[in-house]
């Protein structure tokens, strides 16, 4: 049988199997076995756990459930719900200064936590009521969360970034600071919608209630006091501390990435045991179950995922396909639109952590030989991946944000979230045009990537 045979019978049997709604690790598995037990040696089939053991034994996916406890640790106290009130009080007098706060706080949660998900329900579970209690629209104050939760992958620490450095072999301190640049500029782009969607649901409601301006919420004037705001800074400098630790120690050079995860992990809860007294047994208890669950349900995916990229390199499967892929001769940028869109499509099924791991072995090899910065490309891929997570039909956040504000209809969950899908592409333009956004960093602190 033909490889082009082989691997159209393995893409559809991949299809079929996570379409008969089969969790994504064990549908991988599955398709990645009975592939071995009908297309390779049979000894194949006895060492399963050891190709998934060796695979998985890399000292940098350790950082992955580490950095998930510091996340669980901040996610399960009252410290999100600090960072946000803290930044809503010091932002109140901006447009749209709400909007804007729980951008910044999305921002800097996303930062200790890298996590997606984690972000959007801690910040969400206090920002989306205030919102609305201001007289923000449901969908704009839905937009807002579940964009800003996106940026706990791009982001340092990401744990979606963890997993492209260990499937492109690319250094991962190189990587957490080429996410910065990008990752302040989508901060920005999203803090400027964020005034002009205010200003303009704010004149809305001046038209609207021009008899009574008393009746909406969003025509008041909420003011808050100098001794208000100061009063507000002790919430926030325990994440100053937290997070500048963690930076210091992993670019500083002090500490490798999975050495840097144990502190942080360590920090932050000092930080809750200290600041809010959660250190006992039945404080600690939802904090280390939650860990452990999300820690086994990715590390199982990747496992699974790795084995089906073995299986598929195995069978030449992601060889034939970049060979392929190379042959058409596109041109670089071409290519790369193509890659992308093949990307989004994915990102309509798949979470980020499935794409990076069955996409890597085959859409790498090409853009490498096309010249392209995998550093670079691992930051697009990743923005990319991002408004995977806010549109629909899968759009992990929205479904994130609808337990968390079951009152706001899904329909103006999409809707509210589609400008900020814009804003991420456009965001990918700037990357093409002006590279230097992501790489003008890593190259200063780590010097030119060595070719």
């Amino acid at each position: 049988m033909s490889t082009l045979a082989v691997g159209l019978m393995y893409g559809g049997a991949t299809l079929a199997v996570m379409a008969s709604g089969m969790p994504i690790a064990l549908a991988l598995g599955a398709v990645a076995v009975v592939f071995m037990y009908y297309f390779m040696p049979a000894a194949s089939l006895d060492t399963v756990t050891q190709n998934v053991y060796e695979e998985m034994a890399s000292i940098t996916l350790l950082a992955i459930p580490l950095f998930i406890l510091k996340g669980a640790a901040i996610g399960k106290s009252k410290a999100g719900q600090d960072l946000y009130s803290a930044l809503h009080v010091w932002m109140g007098r901006i447009p749209g200064g709400l909007g804007i706060a729980n951008v910044f706080a999305c921002a800097l949660f996303a930062a200790m936590a890298g996590s997606s998900p984690a972000t959007c329900s801690a910040i969400g579970s206090a920002g989306i009521p205030e919102m609305r209690k201001r007289g923000y629209s449901g969908g704009f104050a839905a937009g807002v969360i579940a964009a800003g939760g996106t940026l706990g992958i791009l982001l340092p620490p990401s744990i979606t970034m963890i997993l492209y450095a260990v499937a492109a072999e690319q250094s991962l301190g190189r990587l957490f600071l080429a996410g910065i640049g990008p990752g302040l500029l989508l901060v920005l782009l999203f803090a400027t919608y964020a005034v002009l969607r205010f200003k303009a649901e704010y004149k809305a409601a001046q038209r609207a209630y021009a008899a009574d301006p008393a009746q909406h919420p969003i025509l008041s004037n909420e003011r808050f006091t100098m001794a208000m705001r100061f009063g507000a800074l002790p919430r926030v400098l325990p994440f100053v501390v937290l997070l500048s630790g963690v930076m210091i120690a992993l670019y500083g050079g002090y500490a490798t990435p999975s050495e840097t995860a144990g502190l942080g992990g360590i920090l932050a809860l000092v930080l809750i045991a200290s600041i809010y007294g959660v250190w006992r047994p039945r404080d600690l208890g939802p904090i280390l179950e939650s860990t452990l669950k999300e820690s086994t349900m990715l590390m199982l995916i990747i496992g699974m995922s790795l084995l089906y990229s073995y299986v598929m390199s195995y069978l030449h499967i992601s060889q034939a396909a970049a060979q392929a892929i190379v042959a058409m001769q596109l041109s670089r940028w071409v290519l790369l639109g193509a890659i992308l869109v093949l990307v989004v499509v994915l990102g309509f099924f798949l979470p980020p952590v499935s794409i990076i791991l069955m996409t890597a072995p085959i859409i790498l090899p090409p853009l490498k030989d096309a010249g392209f910065d995998l550093i670079w490309f691992g930051v697009v891929m990743t923005i990319v991946m991002e408004m995977g997570l806010i549109h629909p039909p899968v759009g992990l956040n929205i479904f994130v944000i609808r337990n968390i504000a079951p009152d706001i209809p899904l329909r103006d969950v999409i809707w509210g979230t589609l400008p900020f899908v814009l804003l991420m592409a456009f965001a990918v333009v700037l990357l093409c045009l002006v590279p230097s956004i992501s790489t003008l960093l890593p190259n200063l602190v780590m010097g030119p990537p060595s070719r």
